[in-house]
């Protein structure tokens, strides 16, 4: 009889007991809104600040509801006006050009590469067309660019660079952390990222005016003085009166929990690379199978894995995933007609023009991803393989 896995791909890990003995503290305080702090007392949420602006080496860090609010109000911060092009990904997740649409503003999308990063040549072609003053650059399912070369582009057509790190925080390029080369880094603390808290969210900047205008839209009520990673109080007197609040603060009760997982995320990093090499091992050399090369300068999470099966048509790949799944073996194919969960592609966010975008078509209709969470072995993810290729060779 063939095998099955018998694991659970959206499984985490539980929260540790350190992070419950801190939330638990936070709820017998009754003190879970950020503002509401006892005398000398900095708060959960702005000890995270601190705590993620040095993990980092940012100045400035603001934490928030979400992920998708991170981006918005980076945007925001960055005075984007409606019907302003945008540049982002064509290969990303609903979120990035929701929060472009979200201002009114136009997301452009830039071809993505079969390495599942952007375009370079693509995104310099449509910065000097369109002349976007502004980047959203995804780091798509964990896999980074070349920063090096992405900022020269940047600097030659005078682009900000946003960088959606959701799925990156804790990578490098280059020894520098991921967020850490555009003007906004943004991060998300979502489940199914690399600290969890539900829902969550973190940005860091060196910009001193940027981050006070970020605060002051997150909903600070005039508290700014009480945040640990903010610029002085004298950088929000000339933006307090003109900035409205979008509010979107994250809460103690959250910011209790992430502190201690954000301690442990370098331990965990080593822990997902194991999982990752692991997959990687087993898929090598499998028939059919096109792995992902990542650069000697990136230092990766991997958190999640993907591979393509170029050749194979729709009907291939539908029969390919169900026997897989019927197997225990939970995979998420990017190029189907139709959203299905958190898998959907660039012409299924009908609130962006429609745009060609063939180079990034032809990567999605072979792309099959999957999560590696911690709950995983290495042995777990040994038997995922065999079970991959036994389904190639039938």
């Amino acid at each position: 009889m063939s095998e099955r896995f018998e694991g659970n791909f959206t499984q985490q890990e539980p929260i540790s007991e350190d992070a419950i003995a801190a939330a638990l503290a936070v709820l017998r305080s009754g003190r879970l809104h950020r503002y509401n702090t006892a005398p000398n007392e900095p708060g959960e949420v702005a000890l995270l600040e601190q705590e993620f602006a040095a993990f980092t080496g940012a100045k400035y860090c603001l934490a928030v509801a979400s992920g998708g609010y991170a981006l918005g109000c980076a945007l925001r911060a960055l005075g984007v006006a409606p019907d302003e092009p945008v540049l982002t990904n064509a290969f990303t997740l609903a979120p990035v050009p929701g929060a472009i649409a979200a201002l009114g503003a136009r997301p452009v999308f830039v071809e993505s590469t079969e390495n599942l990063t952007i375009d370079l040549a693509d995104l310099a072609a449509k910065a000097k067309k369109t002349g976007a003053r502004v980047l959203m650059l995804s780091h798509m399912r964990g896999h980074l660019c070349d920063m090096d070369a992405l900022m020269e582009i940047a600097r030659a057509h005078d682009l900000r660079v946003i960088e959606d790190c959701a799925h990156t925080m804790g990578a490098e390029w280059a020894s520098v952390p991921s967020g850490r080369h555009g003007v906004i880094g943004c991060y998300s603390t979502q489940t199914y990222k690399h600290i969890n808290s539900g829902e969550g969210g973190l940005i860091v900047t060196d910009d001193a005016e940027l981050a006070a205008r970020m605060i002051l839209l997150s909903g600070s009520y005039m508290m700014y003085p009480r945040h640990l990673a903010a610029p002085a109080s004298e950088v929000f007197e000339a933006l307090k009166y003109d900035t409205p609040n979008v509010s979107g603060r994250m809460d103690n009760l959250r910011a209790a929990i992430l502190r201690p997982q954000l301690a442990a995320l370098p331990e965990q990093v080593a822990r997902w690379n194991v999982l990752y090499r692991a997959m990687e091992e087993g898929l090598t050399g499998a028939p059919g199978v096109a792995l992902s090369e990542r650069p000697q300068a990136e230092q990766y999470v991997g958190s999640s894995f993907q591979f393509r099966l170029p050749g194979c048509d729709g009907a291939q790949m539908l029969d390919f995933v169900a026997r897989c799944g019927a197997r225990g073996v939970e995979l998420k194919w990017f190029g189907a007609a139709e959203p299905a969960g958190f898998t959907s592609r660039h012409d299924s966010w009908r609130y962006a023009q429609a745009q060609n975008m063939p180079k990034t078509d032809a990567v999605l209709a072979t792309l099959l991803d999957l999560r590696l969470p911690l709950t995983f072995s290495a042995a777990d993810v040994a038997q995922i393989a065999r079970i991959i290729r036994d389904e190639l060779t039938r």
